[in-house]
C-alpha cells in the first residue's frame, strides 16, 4: 500500500520539487509534495501539533498568518509553533473549526465563512444588483492591499509582464513596494514571453523601463509551441481552445522562470471578469446583463484562465498568485454600479495616441484605469494606462493553425469521434485527440466546458448580436470588428475622425 501511495503522490511531485512527506497511520495515508515559498528550511509537511494528536497536509498560502499566530496565542498563552510555515497554523485552526466554515451554536451547524454578495441568484425575482457609486480611491486601495498581501515569500519572486494594463499594474504596485521598503531581494523581476517582434515583448519592455524592474525577455517559435502543445494539455486537463492557446506562451515562460531560481509569480489574471474587459462585452445590451455576464465569467473562471495561471505554472513549480480575485477587492469592485464599467460611446469612449490627454468617455474598464491615473505620482506611462486591451490568448500568432496535422475529411467525421462536446474547427479537433489520448474516460471529457463563445464569452452573451451566429473562432480575432467600431462610432459621434486602435 505504501509504494502505491508514493506512485501516486510522484504524479504530483512538479507542482511540489522540493520536499516530499508521508504519514502513514494503520492503513491511511498522508502524503504531499511541498513548493517551499514560506520558511523553506523548516516547513516541510505533513505538520502536527503540539502533542502529535493532530495532523494536517495542506495545499495554499495563507497571507494572513502573522496575524492569526498572534490571535492563537492570544488566546492560547504558551503555545508554541514548530515552524516558520503559514500551514502550521492549520493544526491549529482545525481543533475550532472546519476549513472555510464556522459553527453557530443556534443552529448546529457549520455555516460557510464566505458567500459572494455579487453572485447573483439567477432563477430569483427580482433579481438585485449593485449600485455602490464608484469611487477611484477606494478603488485603488484595495487592489494595493491585494497585491502587496501577495508579495509574502522567503524566497525571490517576480511579476508577469506583458506591458497590458492589468499586469502592468501589478507590477506598478509590487515594484514601488519593493522600492518604499528597500526589500532584501532588490529590484523586482519581471517577465515576458512572445514570438520574436510581438507587440507583447515590446509593451512589456516599456514598463519595465518605467518602473525599472529587472526585466527578462523570453523568445519562442510557432513550431516551439506546438511542440509543447501535448504537455500543456496534459498539465492542465482541458482541450478548451482559448484556454490552450494562453497557457502555451506561459508554460514555456514558466521554464525559464524556474530555472533562473525563481518560485513565485504575480499575475493578472481575472481583471477582465471583473470589469468587463473582453472585446464582446461593448455588446452588453444594458447594465444588468453586463453585471450578469461579468458574474458568470467570475463563477466559471476556475474552468478556463485558473487553469492557466494555476497549471502552466505549477508544470514547472512556480506558484501565480492573482491579486484581481482576492475576496475583499472583489467585494469593492463588484459592488460598484455596473453602469460604470460600461463603455458610453455618448461620451466619446474612444482613445488614440493623439487623444490620451483628452479621453472624454468609458473604454473597457474605464474605472480601473482612472482609479490609477494619478498624473503627480503616475504608476504607469499614460500611453499604457490607456492602451486598449489586446488578447494574451492570440500570443501563439495568426498562423498557428497553418502546423496542424488535421485532414478536412477527420474534421468531418468529428461528430462520429466525438458526438459530445464536439470540435468545430481543425484546431479544436487536435486539440481533443490529444486530450484524450491523455485522459481516455468519458468523465475526464465531462469535466472540459462547452457550448458557442465569442472573443471568450459565455454562451448567454454569445447571442447579444446576431451577427455571431455560426462563429467557429472563440478568440477576441472573431469580433475584431466590434472593438474597432465601438470607438470609431463614438468619434463620429462626436464630430471626431475615426480612432485607431492602439496597438502595444
Amino acid at each position: 500500500m505504501r509504494s502505491r501511495v508514493l506512485a501516486l503522490s510522484r504524479r504530483q511531485r512538479h507542482r511540489g520539487p522540493d520536499w516530499s512527506g508521508m504519514h502513514q497511520f494503520g492503513n491511511h495515508f498522508l502524503a504531499h509534495e511541498r513548493l517551499a515559498i514560506m520558511d523553506p528550511a523548516s516547513g516541510d509537511q505533513p505538520l502536527f501539533n503540539e502533542d502529535r494528536t493532530i495532523v494536517v497536509t495542506v495545499n495554499g498560502e495563507i497571507y494572513n498568518y502573522v496575524a492569526l499566530r498572534e490571535q492563537i496565542l492570544e488566546k492560547c498563552p504558551g503555545k508554541k509553533f514548530a515552524t516558520n510555515s503559514d500551514c502550521e497554523d492549520d493544526c491549529s485552526r482545525f481543533q475550532q473549526f472546519p476549513p472555510g466554515h464556522y459553527y453557530s451554536s443556534k443552529t448546529g451547524e457549520f455555516v460557510r465563512y464566505y458567500n459572494p454578495r455579487h453572485y447573483l441568484d439567477f432563477e430569483a425575482k427580482p433579481q438585485v444588483f449593485p449600485s455602490t457609486p464608484y469611487d477611484a480611491v477606494v478603488l485603488r486601495k484595495a487592489f494595493e492591499v491585494s497585491v502587496e498581501k501577495r508579495m509574502m515569500s522567503d524566497v525571490p519572486f517576480g511579476v508577469l509582464l506583458s506591458g497590458g494594463l492589468d499586469s502592468s499594474l501589478v507590477a506598478a504596485i509590487a515594484s514601488r513596494k519593493i522600492k518604499r521598503e528597500d526589500s532584501v531581494w532588490g529590484k523586482l523581476h519581471s517577465f515576458c514571453v512572445g514570438l520574436p517582434g510581438s507587440p507583447d515583448l515590446k509593451a512589456g519592455k516599456s514598463v519595465a523601463e518605467f518602473l525599472g524592474t529587472d526585466h527578462h525577455e523570453f523568445h519562442f517559435t510557432v513550431q516551439e509551441g506546438i511542440d509543447a502543445i501535448s504537455e500543456v494539455i496534459y498539465h492542465i486537463e482541458t482541450f478548451d481552445v482559448t484556454t490552450i492557446r494562453a497557457s502555451t506562451p506561459m508554460f514555456l515562460m514558466s521554464r525559464k522562470i524556474k530555472a533562473l531560481g525563481v518560485k513565485m509569480v504575480l499575475s493578472g489574471e481575472g481583471s477582465d471578469e471583473v470589469f468587463g474587459g473582453y472585446l464582446y462585452f461593448h455588446k452588453a445590451p444594458d447594465k444588468e446583463e453586463f453585471h450578469s455576464e461579468t458574474v458568470r465569467k467570475l463563477q466559471d473562471l476556475f474552468k478556463y484562465d485558473c487553469l492557466r495561471a494555476n497549471k502552466s505554472t505549477m508544470a514547472w513549480g512556480v506558484e501565480a498568485r492573482v491579486p484581481f480575485l482576492d475576496r475583499a477587492f472583489l467585494d469593492v469592485a463588484m459592488a460598484i454600479d455596473p453602469a460604470e464599467k460600461m463603455i458610453d460611446k455618448s461620451k466619446g469612449g474612444w482613445i488614440d495616441k493623439r487623444a490620451v490627454d483628452e479621453c472624454k468617455g468609458r473604454i473597457e474598464k474605464y474605472i480601473l484605469r482612472k482609479a490609477f491615473d494619478t498624473p503627480e505620482d503616475p504608476y504607469l506611462p499614460k500611453e499604457v494606462l490607456w492602451r486598449q486591451k489586446e488578447q494574451f490568448s492570440d500570443g501563439v500568432g495568426y498562423n498557428w493553425i497553418d502546423g496542424l496535422k488535421v485532414s478536412d475529411e477527420m474534421l468531418k467525421s468529428a461528430m462520429h469521434r466525438y458526438p459530445d462536446n464536439t470540435p468545430r474547427t481543425k484546431e479544436a479537433y487536435w486539440y481533443r485527440t490529444i486530450f484524450e489520448g491523455h485522459f481516455p474516460q468519458r468523465a475526464a471529457m465531462e469535466t472540459v466546458p462547452g457550448g458557442p463563445s465569442v472573443a471568450c464569452s459565455t454562451a448567454t452573451a454569445a447571442l447579444w448580436d446576431a451577427a455571431w451566429a455560426g462563429n467557429e473562432d472563440p478568440s477576441g480575432r472573431a469580433v475584431a470588428g466590434v472593438h474597432d467600431s465601438a470607438y470609431g462610432e463614438a468619434a463620429v459621434a462626436n464630430g471626431e475622425p475615426a480612432a485607431k486602435k492602439i496597438k502595444t
